[in-house]
């Protein structure tokens, strides 16, 4: 494929007419106003679907929620472009018109209200978006698009999902995976990392098992409450006082849960943790010292072996560098040098890096920007992903993430 030192998107086919930008944003609207929670996300996988088929793409479901579109235009490379589709179990409170009234069901039954809180809607629209302008424009490029429409991506239980249900069996292996998410940065840029781009992760919930008495009778009991208080303590000592001060990790105790009554002392204590590294021995190393904290812990108060359980885990999310650096080079062609900025990596975490290393091939994921600069200079504290106040704003955001993602999926099939 050829390649000019003139933006990919020069040409007027690029560009959104008055009347498509209306259909994006009234395609944002209705996601936005519909989302629903991992794993169950079967209005909007059927909503996509139709959304392709009526482009013309072949299309199958995938991991059961999953959506996966196939756009083929003669010979050329094969490109995947990833959107992950779910929903969080967030009231949504941005004041929006357009903002989600809807609600949803927790695996444990619990009913919860649920919000679009982390921008997968945004992420969703730019690829369909970008979806119907490659399929309008079929004489300007060659080749294969994948573009993969992941549920559960906040339980890092999609990207596993799909790839065990036969997603590289079914579709066209691609030679590059590309993704995208919105952050509250400012709307029109985008930051992205070379190397590690987000932390791997790992939660684990922990039972600590004790002894009930009268709460007037300590001597009767073992109390799991204490002894979960100094697991708790004891655990923020690894990142301060056994890792290497050069290596990056989080523990973080997000939950716990005890007792019925002030004067019981209870038989069990629950808590929940959370785990974020960059390097696989860092990572290794974090979690056999939980185990072993907590078992120690356990013993020193004579209480029976707690038990540890993984709730879930990411992996890394990996930026190949030479493709990194050669989107870099075409996001600033397309963008504009001011728009680009090369960003350390976030310990946020993403299940995205599975759906390329299942098949050994390089990945690249960026980040763009959702509030305006006026919002940006007027709160304190910017509301981040998953807050109820989240909520990017429609322009430039959706154009930005439509041009990235055309931006990348170009760089590798445009003529």
């Amino acid at each position: 494929m050829t390649t000019t030192t003139t933006s990919r998107l020069a040409s007027a086919r690029w560009e959104l007419t008055d009347e498509q930008t209306g259909e994006m944003h009234a395609l944002y609207r209705h996601l936005h106003a519909n989302p629903e929670l991992s794993m169950q996300e079967h209005e909007t996988a059927a909503f996509i679907t139709r959304r392709l088929k009526a482009l013309g793409l072949e299309t199958f479901a995938c991991g059961g929620t999953g959506v996966v579109g196939v756009l083929r235009n003669g010979k050329g490379p094969v490109v995947a472009f990833r959107a992950d589709t779910d929903g969080l179990p967030i009231k949504e409170d941005t004041g929006f018109e357009y903002a989600s009234t809807a609600a949803g069901t927790l695996p444990d039954g619990t009913e919860v209200p649920v919000m679009h809180g982390c921008g997968h809607d945004t992420h969703i629209t730019a690829a369909l978006t970008a979806a119907t302008l490659l399929a309008d424009a079929t004489d300007a490029w060659a080749g294969t698009i994948v573009f993969i429409f992941q549920p559960g991506e906040e339980t890092a239980a999609g990207a596993r999902a799909m790839v065990d249900d036969g997603l590289w069996d079914k579709a066209p292996v691609p030679e590059i995976i590309y993704g995208q998410h919105v952050m509250p940065g400012l709307t029109g840029t985008i930051s992205i990392s070379q190397g590690s781009a987000m932390a791997m992760a790992d939660s684990l919930k922990v039972t600590v098992h004790g002894r009930q008495a009268h709460g007037s009778q300590p001597q009767d009991a073992i109390d799991p409450i204490v002894l979960g208080a100094h697991m708790v303590v004891r655990l923020q000592t690894i990142v301060s006082r056994e890792l290497h001060p050069m290596d990056s990790a989080v523990v973080t105790v997000g939950t716990f849960h005890a007792g019925l009554k002030e004067n019981i002392i209870p038989g069990t204590a629950e808590f929940t943790l959370n785990v974020r590294t960059f390097d696989q021995e860092v990572r290794d190393d974090v979690l056999a010292a939980i185990s072993r904290i907590i078992n120690a812990e356990a013993a020193a108060s004579n209480a029976p072996t707690p038990e540890i359980e993984e709730l879930y885990t990411f992996p890394r999310c990996y930026n190949d560098p030479q493709q990194t650096a050669m989107l870099i080079s075409e996001f600033r062609t397309a963008l504009g040098d001011d728009a680009v900025g090369e960003v350390p990596p976030l310990m946020g975490s993403e299940d995205f890096g599975t759906l390329a290393d299942a098949i050994g091939v390089p990945s690249v994921y960026w980040m763009f920007g959702g509030y305006t600069a006026e919002r940006l200079a007027s709160e304190a504290l910017v509301p981040g992903n998953h807050s109820p106040h989240f909520g990017p704003a429609l322009e430039p955001t959706l154009t930005t993430g439509v041009r990235a993602a055309l931006t990348a999926i170009l760089s590798k099939v445009a003529l």
